[in-house]
């Protein structure tokens, strides 16, 4: 059953003031006590923890010792405790549910602070600080946790015998470029466990985990939407002799301290975490998760942001004879958008060499396209295709003009050498910025605007002039600020968030973009690992995924290239040189693929729930099939993707669709031989089998109910 149009706060009445969130079957509660304001515990079943007036269930302060639920160390000082309470305001709206304004004022330090809880139904909360500096002085916020405090407090009876396993966290481990999707389960031990991203770690980690309780049957999940410093905390108190286990978590932001500061009069609002509870499998999650996302976080703004894209770039020569030789090979496949990456500023011959360090002067080169830009636009909308282009606006170069004219607005490095990232925290580059992405969108005419962010950690972490600290959480605001602003100035064009692959595809900047680049690593099988592990974090339409191009050509068959995209975004790259004839079967099929994309897998893939058969990424990587399932949300038609792993051959592979309705008949469609058979639901529950007898080879199963 689904569970996800009921949302509700409850203020109780007596005793200390509390406040009870529920979304859907997931109930959160948290309660002031002596001045600090405590976690009450979850319930994924619906009930309020004090149902049972005369009979408690709520934590109580005690039970932990970091008992608060934020965590913000100002000037030196921890304000954990010294709140008062000064009320709860609730409202309400018909798409996104209703939302918690819970105030607090401090007796410590001159702060008052809102607690915003956002409820939409689906069972995941979203939830953001809002901290006001009312004094006369600057504060600095050196530590700062957005969520953190008691999760859950679990019997574990005498008789469980490894009491280290009832616990396991799920996460991306691999946190470098090409590293992404790395998503596989970990035992929690009984101790202080944390992982981090984009400050004490690379960027390309997506903020995101999963924690499941054997015992009881839940799995606590959270995404933090921040593209700066984050770090997610664990702390499982649990021995033999006490009889329970207690679950501590924390979501932080981290940086260079102080890692924001807050001027006098000055309100900032944290990033949210987007959490909940739920009774399931981590599939479960994932689609309650994937539910919240496309209902609060993210909403599709087009019916053709699933549209399927294709491109070129600096690998290429990029001349206009090239590029209308590639719309017409990507128009016969089925392509629905032709996007001109980066180097289309470049002279002929300098796209692969000078494009890093041209970024900056977005001007068409006049050699490269005599007529100027449009004439490549114009040929593209006359196939039938919108017409995109390539942008990277935090970064200009070192050859371009604005680099060199402009120090000022350039980050400054430890070593006080000018660093490679526009300072987004100086009002003239920021708008220098926007104003250039205004400018290539109305005078190119742009349909979809792929925006790039190249840079290396540190350049993220470096001061700003005169200042001290680092300026990434500012920086970072001023970033979303200005791509809401284009977002909202272009609702007809389609953004594409592409960011050195998935360096920055987390839900805070994917609010403003329509699907995203998540890896520039697009061979298998590590291609296949990225896509199965991104759409743990991210609704399958949003992932892009590549087929052709960026050495993809180098392993596996042509199917298993096309069957790895085709249950999420798909991105289409040059099939062949432009001199060369093209090979009929090979276009033949990929055309065949799109047109399957297009009329059954694709209706049905916005609101589509996701089940990965195949767990965690070093599964498939030691020899399992990568097996991906997408079914409709009536639970009448579904997808099968069947990828076989190096080494990893096999005779027989039993699929058991799970997104299916078990009444009924179905039409099943084995793609590789074209077989099509009939079988009721009773059958499917016994599973199809399945030969695929070559390693890097693939299976496409379709099933419609009749």
């Amino acid at each position: 059953m689904q569970y996800d149009n009921f949302s509700d706060v409850y203020l109780p009445e007596g005793g200390a003031p509390a406040v009870c969130y529920r979304s859907g079957l997931t109930v959160y509660e948290e309660f002031l006590d002596g001045g600090v304001l405590c976690s009450g515990g979850w319930n994924t079943a619906g009930y309020p923890l004090n149902v049972l007036s005369a009979c408690p269930s709520r934590f109580s302060r005690g039970d932990f010792r970091r008992p608060c639920v934020f965590g913000i160390t100002a000037n030196g000082v921890r304000l954990d405790s010294g709140w008062l309470w000064e009320g709860c305001t609730v409202s309400s709206e018909e798409k996104t549910g209703r939302t918690a304004r819970l105030l607090l004022k401090s007796t410590v330090l001159p702060v008052c602070l809102t607690v915003v809880t956002r409820l939409d139904g689906t069972g995941i909360l979203s939830r953001q600080l809002e901290i006001e500096n009312t004094g006369t002085a600057p504060l600095n916020i050196s530590e700062l946790s957005v969520m953190q405090g008691g999760a859950e407090i679990t019997a574990v009876p005498t008789y469980i015998q490894n009491r280290e396993s009832i616990y396991r966290l799920g996460y991306m481990q691999f946190d470098d470029f090409y590293g992404e999707g790395d998503f596989n389960w970990r035992t929690l031990p009984p101790d202080i466990t944390s992982f981090e991203g984009r400050f004490g770690r690379p960027r390309h980690r997506y903020p995101m985990f999963m924690l499941q309780n054997s015992l009881t049957g839940t799995v606590f999940t959270g995404q933090l939407g921040w593209s700066a410093g984050y770090r997610f905390t664990f702390d499982l108190d649990m021995h033999e002799e006490k009889g329970a286990a207690r679950l501590w978590f924390s979501a932080d932001i981290t940086g260079n301290a102080p890692v924001r500061i807050i001027a006098p009069g000055e309100m900032y609002r944290t990033p949210a975490l987007e959490i909940g509870m739920l009774q399931g499998d981590p599939d479960e999650a994932v689609n309650r998760m994937n539910s919240h996302l496309r209902r609060s976080v993210m909403p599709s703004r087009h019916a053709q942001s699933c549209l399927v894209g294709a491109g070129m770039g600096a690998e290429h020569d990029m001349s206009l004879e090239t590029s209308k030789r590639f719309i017409d090979q990507m128009a016969y496949i089925g392509c629905e958008a032709f996007i001109v990456d980066a180097g289309w500023f470049c002279p002929p011959g300098e796209q692969m060499s000078r494009w890093y360090e041209l970024n900056g002067g977005w001007i068409p080169d006049k050699d490269r396209y005599p007529g100027g830009i449009g004439e490549l636009r114009d040929y593209c909308r006359e196939k039938g295709m919108k017409f995109g282009l390539w942008m990277e606006p935090e970064r200009p170069g070192t050859a371009s003009a604005v680099y060199k004219e402009h120090p000022e607005w350039f980050t400054e490095n430890f070593d006080s050498s000018r660093g490679a990232l526009l300072d987004f925290t100086v009002p003239k580059a920021a708008q220098w910025a926007e104003s250039e992405c205004v400018r290539v969108i109305e005078q190119y005419g742009v349909d979809l605007f792929r925006v790039d962010y190249n840079i290396v950690t540190p350049e993220l972490f470096t001061a700003r002039r005169g200042a001290p600290g680092g300026t990434s959480a500012e920086h970072t605001e001023a970033v979303y600020a200005m791509y809401n602003r284009l977002h909202k100035r272009f609702p007809d064009v389609i953004f594409e968030n592409c960011a050195s692959g998935g360096g920055r595809c987390d839900c805070g900047i994917m609010r403003y973009f329509d699907h995203t680049w998540v890896s520039d690593d697009q061979i298998p099988p590590m291609s296949r690992r990225i896509t199965a592990g991104m759409t743990m974090a991210l609704p399958p339409e949003r992932v892009d995924r590549l087929v052709a191009g960026m050495g993809c050509h180098r392993l596996a068959s042509l199917d298993y290239h096309m069957r790895n995209a085709i249950l999420g975004h798909i991105s289409m790259n040059v099939l062949s040189p432009k001199d060369a004839s093209f090979n009929p079967e090979q276009l033949d099929f990929i055309k065949h693929s799109i047109a399957l994309y297009k009329s059954f897998i694709r209706p049905f893939l916005p609101e589509c729930r996701i089940y990965h058969h195949t767990e965690q990424s070093r599964d498939y990587m030691h020899g399992r099939p990568s097996v991906l399932e997408i079914a409709s949300k009536e639970r009448d038609r579904a997808a099968v993707t069947v990828l076989t792993a190096p080494n990893g051959a096999t005779d027989e592979i039993k699929i058991i669709p799970r997104g299916l309705s078990l009444s009924g008949n179905y039409e099943v469609t084995l793609d590789n031989t074209g077989d099509i058979l009939r079988m009721s639901a009773a059958e499917l529950a016994r599973g199809i089998t399945l030969r695929v007898p070559a390693s890097l080879s693939s299976e496409l199963i379709l099933l419609r109910r009749l």
